[in-house]
């Protein structure tokens, strides 16, 4: 399915929406959904409201509950961050991947007001996985971030917790000796159960970042996994909030869409907030990482924060109910299931992550770049293979052998 199936770009849409969520597009009342909640914009223009703060796991520091998140151009959106940090938004991400310049635009803020490096939790992540590796991009992230310590450093992108052995566990002890980082941890964007699971049992993990939202946040595994964190102290900050879709049906779920929009409509709260709103509702989620690229979203974000009030239970069951309506539209990140199915040879949970990017984000470009780094062995693999054993597999019931012929015409 294209991006103008519904007669019109959803990409357009996504440019000109200026909401809480990046791009997110509930049918069918979509357009209805980009407003205010209801006197939280004006109290922010008073400097009166600051977003509030919760415990992050053992550390004993208490995280804003809205981290702004950096894949984005901060160098050019620096009033950004100072307002983000008036609004109380403390908690700032970024990684040495990051395009855009995202470490050194936060480098540049805090070389331009060094007396806010202290107020700021500041994230960061690498790509390595080998001690060498990471102590290289551990220095210039700190050369880049103009600071000489970072507060909660992420191995990013984990898969397996066996990319975290005894070696990692001695670099993060050094790293912490050294006053380089205060804080280790890992990012992840799949296999989140099994990974929090693990690493609860590590005893040496601060803080985890996952893909934690609407979709997948009741699930038995999942409130299984949470809780295992939260026995072991780990400190948990929820990303994909949104939970974007990496193809879209508008023809499905129109009651339960209809439903939720109408009653946001009547709270003045956007659809976006509300996604936010309902990860909030787990109190063992420390904080919501949300990329902010512009004042709109930004403002947005805070209001939602500032409101306290939760959703109702009515809401959180019409949340569950639109969840298992969509579900085929939705890729979980349990991609060991139909990777297991193609007996790995093809990435097929990262490809729908870069569906989600080009679909719900408008973010062709970074998708055509990732599946540009594949290679020519899984090109042909996705032309070949047979997906009818993954698709049985997959738990969401994703049309994945018509998805992977997609990507190999969209992003090629």
């Amino acid at each position: 399915m294209n991006d103008k199936s519904n007669g019109c770009s959803r990409r357009d849409f996504f440019k000109t929406a200026g909401a809480a969520g990046m791009g997110a597009l509930m049918s069918p009342l979509a357009a209805k959904a980009q407003i205010p909640m209801k006197g939280k914009v004006d109290l922010l223009a008073t400097g009166q409201a600051q977003v509030p703060t919760r415990s992050f796991g053992k550390t004993g520091v208490q995280v804003s509950t809205l981290a702004l998140g950096g894949m984005f151009d901060i160098s050019a959106n620096q009033l950004m961050l100072r307002q983000a940090l008036n609004w109380g938004v403390t908690y700032w991400d970024t990684a040495d991947c990051y395009h855009s310049g995202s470490e050194a635009g936060i480098g540049k803020y805090f070389a331009k007001y060094p007396q806010d490096r202290e107020k700021v939790f500041l994230v960061s992540k690498s790509d390595a996985r080998d001690p060498d590796g990471i102590s290289q991009l551990l220095e210039r992230s700190l050369q880049r971030l103009s600071t000489s310590y970072i507060d909660l450093y992420f191995i990013h992108g984990v898969r397996s917790i066996d990319e975290l052995g005894d070696n990692t566990r001695r670099w993060a002890e050094k790293a912490k000796a050294d006053g380089k980082i205060r804080f280790f941890g890992f990012s992840t964007h799949r296999n989140m159960e099994e990974l929090l699971t693990r690493a609860a049992k590590l005893g040496y993990i601060d803080g985890i970042m996952l893909t934690y939202n609407f979709r997948n946040m009741h699930t038995p595994g999942m409130n299984a996994a949470v809780a295992a964190c939260l026995e072991a102290g780990i400190g948990l900050t929820a990303m994909k909030t949104q939970a974007e879709r990496s193809w879209f049906n508008s023809d499905q779920a129109d009651k339960a869409g209809t439903e939720l929009m109408d009653t946001f409509i009547q709270k003045g709260m956007s659809e976006q907030q509300a996604k936010l709103k309902a990860v909030w509702s787990n109190p063992n989620i420390a904080s919501i990482c949300s990329q902010m690229p512009n004042m709109t979203i930004l403002k947005a974000n805070v209001a939602a924060a500032v409101d306290t009030t939760p959703l109702t239970s009515r809401e959180l069951r019409l949340f569950e109910q639109y969840a298992l309506e969509t579900a085929d539209q939705y890729c979980s990140g349990c991609g060991h299931i139909c990777e297991t199915a193609v007996a790995g040879r093809v990435p097929v949970g990262d490809i729908m992550r870069y569906h989600m990017y080009g679909q719900s984000y408008g973010r062709l470009d970074w998708a055509r770049e990732q599946f540009g780094k594949l290679g020519p062995d899984i090109y042909r693999n996705m032309a070949q293979m047979d997906f009818s054993t993954a698709e049985r597999c997959c738990p969401q019931r994703m049309p994945i052998a018509r998805l992977m012929k997609q990507a190999l015409k969209e992003f090629s």
